[in-house]
């Protein structure tokens, strides 16, 4: 009797392998993966209420409105009828009203309204897509995947929540691929490198240049980053599956609280991406409160695509009083864009010290061969405990150890 069972898929080649984790449209494999997960689309601020706005993700044009209600709503980007783009048109009450021929839906993307149809109904398939939308911290976030979404839980930090806590968000589109940014946050030693870059602030100062013992280890959430300089320069960051870092940096002056760091790369498509970043400071003295809030008021725009030249051809960074955000984000997209718009990845060598980025990019292969093969991929699920970060010293503390050992 002939065998009936079918023949195993065939192994990736290394090109085929390292080509996934860059694709993220809805056809492909990654696309699929990272369509099961909450992703911020917007800041909250972009969208008043009765307003629309066009948002573009995974290579998909959709729309973004606000209810008069000031509820938030996601559906495609263009009507049903012929195509024209939906944020032109009119939010009335919760629903949105193409200009063209007047076509209305609402929130869940049914057709409500054909007024030159003069119809008694609309046609049931007469729809478009809509998406699952949550606000939070600042950030309005979608679900892009099938079925209903998930519980809004696994994006969310206790730290972000704290009462009397400051939020600021900010969000840049980077003309690169989503993954360069997403192996950045699991490098640690590039920390004691790109961040001296253009100049050292506030960050690169208190990390310094000193090279880490690493260790890399899976929870249930994504993977905790250690990096130990010394016994009292021990860095971590708190990753979340699949594009999510927690971080922290330090306040804006000595002795002001330090501030959680938070920071989303969302693909636009293959060779654009969204970096939304959520800062939050624990509730310090009026002055450093204020402090806070001034310096993103001024500051918290600053988008570094828009200083390619600049950055690369001058070697000229943000104004010296854009110490932190600013800076921070040009030193990263000059690492990161500098590898070009996507990666070669067959033409790398890593080392030891690339551990961070080899853990990553097994978890990944491992959660897409599980999707390719119908088999469970992993429930991630928030932290039952959260991860505490510790602060760093700075060169000021070094300097002050080896003084203390030589007297």
């Amino acid at each position: 009797m002939a065998n009936l069972a079918p023949s195993p898929a065939p192994a990736l080649d290394r090109f085929e392998k390292f080509r996934i984790l860059t694709q993220t449209g809805r056809d492909t494999e990654m696309g699929r993966l990272l369509r099961m997960f909450w992703h911020p689309v917007a800041l909250s601020d972009e969208v008043e209420p009765g307003e629309a706005i066009p948002v573009r993700i995974f290579g998909e044009e959709l729309t973004l409105y606000r209810g008069e209600s000031g509820t938030p709503y996601m559906v495609a980007g263009r009507c049903r009828h012929r195509q024209t783009v939906l944020h032109t048109g009119w939010v009335q009450g919760e629903r949105i009203r193409c200009m063209y021929h007047g076509w209305q839906y609402d929130g869940t993307g049914a057709c409500t309204q054909r007024p030159a149809e003069k119809e008694q109904a609309v046609p049931p398939h007469c729809r478009i897509p809509g998406y699952a939308v949550h606000e939070y911290c600042g950030l309005i976030f979608a679900y892009l995947g099938e079925g209903a979404a998930p519980e809004f839980e696994l994006p969310r930090k206790d730290v972000f929540e704290v009462p009397g806590v400051r939020i600021k968000v900010t969000r840049e589109t980077w003309n690169m691929n989503w993954f360069q940014q997403i192996e950045n946050s699991l490098d640690a030693v590039h920390v004691s490198f790109v961040h001296q870059a253009l100049r050292v602030g506030p960050f690169g100062n208190a990390v310094t240049t000193a090279m880490p013992d690493l260790s890399y280890d899976e929870n249930e959430a994504g993977i905790e980053q250690t990096a130990t300089r010394s016994k009292d320069n021990v860095r971590k960051s708190d990753w979340t599956f699949p594009n999510n870092n927690h971080v922290l940096v330090p306040g804006l002056q000595k002795g002001d609280p330090w501030i959680d760091f938070g920071i989303w790369m969302v693909p636009e498509d293959d060779e654009h991406s969204t970096r939304f970043t959520i800062y939050a400071m624990a509730p310090g003295s009026a002055e450093a409160n204020r402090r806070f809030d001034e310096y993103f008021e001024k500051f918290g725009t600053y988008n570094a695509q828009d200083h390619y030249d600049e950055l690369f051809h001058q070697r000229k960074g943000p104004p010296p009083e854009d110490f932190l955000a600013g800076l921070i984000s040009a030193q990263d997209y000059i690492a990161q864009r500098g590898q070009g718009v996507i990666a070669d990845r067959s033409k790398e060598l890593l080392g030891r010290s690339d551990l961070g980025v080899i853990t990553l990019r097994r978890i990944f292969w491992r959660e897409l061969e599980a999707l390719r093969t119908g088999k469970p991929a992993k429930q991630w699920r928030k932290r039952a405990i959260p991860l505490a970060l510790p602060t760093q010293p700075g060169y000021a503390a070094e300097v002050e150890t080896s003084t203390a050992a030589n007297t």
